[in-house]
């Protein structure tokens, strides 16, 4: 911090990165090349970035704010946040123009210039937050499918493009996997997801299911309750099963490592899921090391 008690810039931009630690997947793991690795971490940033303005996550003190150019007295309005971050992206893909704002969008543009990376995929993470601010219930799987296309695939669609390897069948593959892991991140986090005034099971399920929306606000679910999370948690794994064989086995080396490392975790969470009975109530159920080295080690062998 400085004097005033200001974050520097690399405050910032640690703030955000070190949370890579505590996700579902392995961000950059270690036996990736160097470039790399500083790449995805750059992505990685920024994806971080956008979801902690949109849950109202950001260090407290504004620093964040004051980096993208907004008032003290607008810090806490997350649309208004959204749009200086949109601002601030322009400004990454302008090479003629002014530089970005905020530390982690300055790291971002030199990933942006060596991989020929396009605005879709972050505008899309960018209107995913938006719309969480603005639609808090899904009425159908079809809706919440259409979500997490804005949500959840452009990440894996970004991993493809900083690696080089992206196809219209792998990027299909992908959003398979990537809608897949946006579902088990909900089912882990549906008890802190209400907290925020959201839900992300489709009303229609629900209905399906005889579960009210105060079920979901007791300690401990009930039998309703565990039963659509097992629904909810199967359809997750059906779209594991469809995406990762041929995704995986597309490509080798180190990237078949870091790719089976994104569906070992969204499978190993899945079996941490069912290993409490499916009540996700008390909090998100994780699971350990060894689970994932297994599922990665089934990943790999191109099993289900």
């Amino acid at each position: 911090m400085t004097a005033a008690g200001r974050a520097y810039p690399g405050d910032l931009e640690r703030a955000t990165l070190d949370k890579a630690a505590a996700e579902n997947f392995p961000v950059a793991p270690f036996f990736l090349p160097r470039a790399w690795r500083d790449d995805l971490m750059a992505v990685y940033g920024f994806a971080r970035l956008v979801d902690d303005i949109g849950d109202g996550d950001l260090a407290p003190g504004g620093a964040d704010a004051r980096a993208l150019g907004v008032p003290d007295g607008e810090a806490d309005d997350r649309l208004t946040l959204l749009d200086a971050l949109e601002a601030d992206l322009h400004r990454v893909f302008d090479p003629t123009g002014p530089a970005p704002r905020h530390p982690l969008l300055l790291r971002l543009e030199p990933t942006v210039r060596r991989r020929a990376l396009t605005p879709e995929p972050f505008l899309g993470l960018i209107a995913a937050n938006r719309q969480d601010q603005l639609v808090t219930r899904y009425e159908t799987y079809d809706d919440l499918l259409a979500y997490c296309e804005l949500s959840a695939n452009p990440v894996g669609r970004l991993v493809l493009a900083v690696t080089g390897t992206a196809t219209p069948e792998r990027i299909r593959r992908s959003d398979a996997i990537c809608t897949a892991l946006q579902i088990v991140e909900h089912l882990q986090d549906v008890a802190e997801d209400l907290g925020r005034d959201r839900i992300y099971l489709p009303a229609a399920d629900m209905k399906r299911f005889h579960v009210q929306e105060a079920d979901l606000a007791a300690p401990t679910a009930g039998a309703s309750v565990r039963a659509l999370v097992a629904f909810q948690a199967q359809r997750a794994l059906d779209r594991l099963d469809e995406g990762a064989p041929p995704l995986v086995g597309s490509v080798r080396g180190r990237l078949r490592l870091l790719l089976a490392g994104f569906v070992a975790g969204g499978r190993a969470a899945v079996r941490a899921i069912a290993d409490a009975g499916h009540d996700v109530l008390p909090g998100p159920p994780k699971p350990g090391t060894l689970r994932l080295l297994r599922e990665a080690g089934t990943t790999l062998r191109g099993k289900g």
